[in-house]
């Protein structure tokens, strides 16, 4: 099966040109399906349907996002979003060790991360330029060293082995941001020995919005004590039990009640991933990417994205004068992508987008400064 015959799965393909799937991937036709299931459910089968699903969603969804980042079964939960996740991790280590109360991050992480980090009063925020910075900022008062696998305005994949190994050195430990990695480069996060992962169904799973998930470690699991927890966290929780006992395993660093509506729609986008395989769409983006940057030359426009395949993303990082503006004309004309302030366009191709897709959005950049239509739009702003 060719990877342009998935585009039927996608309704919105019939009538815009999506090319911002690193900010909100396509819904597939199959989310709507699942979403009514949960509908019917509900319905029909009333509370029951807590006891024939639902409650172990958290858990089971999560089990299929560790089979397309590389981790054992029972070791993924979900949650609403990522600042939650990070949120029970930085929970774990409270009280603070005056001795040992370091964040080391760079300044590339997306904005949520950072803020969650700077409103600890315990903890000494350290911000460095870039991911070879962060190796060397690094010593025995680290506790934690939040990081991204691929940036979200440049798409640079970080040298994230480099990172985990030198914080391993010194007991510190490393919370990875796959968000914009997850469902279009390949993640291993066994093999990498990370001790946690953050992410979300947003943008490359095409799992939408409610969506955020946790990775922990299976050794830390088992002795973390996280202190940000619901009743979803107590081994027995339908004890209503008034002291707290931890679960076993990952389920400790569940809070409240699921999202299950949520969760039921994010797996026909996990479904397709895992039917596709991730060595395959990294391929396809790999050429598109590369299709894109030689379009972004031949017109002249400044490339924000890393040249070398290895170190590039899904995203393509456009810097063509007025950007803003002419983000907003493309819209307009149906080509649907996005920009970042002090970076570009950003255009993300999944493994449904077409070359010709390619060739029409940079062409009509190339028309929407040419004849001036993005004057208009002067002043624009960024949303989404």
């Amino acid at each position: 099966m060719e990877l342009t015959d998935y585009r039927e799965r996608f309704p919105i393909l019939r009538d815009t040109t999506y090319l911002i799937n690193h900010s909100l991937g396509a819904m597939p036709a199959a989310a709507e399906e699942r979403v009514l299931e949960f509908t019917r459910m509900w319905r029909e089968r009333g509370i029951r349907a807590w006891g024939e699903g639902w409650w172990e969603m958290s858990m089971t969804v999560g089990d299929q996002i560790g089979r397309i980042i590389g981790a054992p079964p029972g070791s993924t939960v979900m949650h609403q979003n990522v600042a939650i996740a990070e949120a029970i991790v930085v929970s774990c280590f409270r009280p603070v060790d005056p001795h040992r109360n370091r964040v080391v991050y760079e300044e590339g992480n997306f904005p949520s991360v950072r803020y969650l980090y700077q409103a600890q009063p315990e903890l000494d925020v350290v911000v460095v330029a870039d991911d070879q910075a962060i190796v060397e900022a690094i010593d025995e008062r680290t506790l934690l060293v939040p990081i991204t696998h691929v940036l979200f305005k440049t798409a640079d994949i970080q040298d994230i082995e480099a990172i985990i190994r030198r914080a391993h050195e010194v007991g510190a430990h490393v919370v990875l941001d796959a968000y914009q990695s997850a469902g279009i480069v390949p993640l291993d996060v066994a093999a990498l020995n990370v001790d946690f992962a953050v992410g979300g169904s947003v943008k490359w799973l095409c799992g939408g919005p409610g969506n955020g998930w946790l990775y922990v470690r299976p050794d830390l699991a088992e002795v973390l004590e996280p202190t940000f927890v619901g009743w979803q966290a107590h081994a027995r929780p339908f004890g209503f039990e008034p002291e707290l006992e931890y679960a076993d395993g990952a389920a400790r660093f569940l809070t409240g009640t699921p999202n299950v509506p949520a969760l039921y729609a994010a797996t026909a986008g996990y479904d397709l991933i895992e039917e596709i395989g991730i060595e395959r769409i990294r391929e396809n983006s790999v050429r598109q990417t590369q299709l894109l940057i030689d379009l972004c030359d031949e017109a002249g426009f400044e490339v924000g994205s890393p040249r070398d395949a290895a170190r590039r993303g899904g995203t393509v990082t456009v810097g063509a004068p007025h950007f803003e503006a002419v983000h907003k004309e493309l819209a307009e004309r149906q080509i649907l992508c996005d920009f970042r302030p002090d970076a570009g366009i950003r255009i993300g191709p999944h493994y449904f987008n077409t070359d010709s897709e390619l060739e029409f959005a940079v062409a009509q950049i190339v028309e929407i400064l040419e004849s001036g239509a993005y004057e208009r739009h002067l002043g624009a702003a960024a949303r989404f």
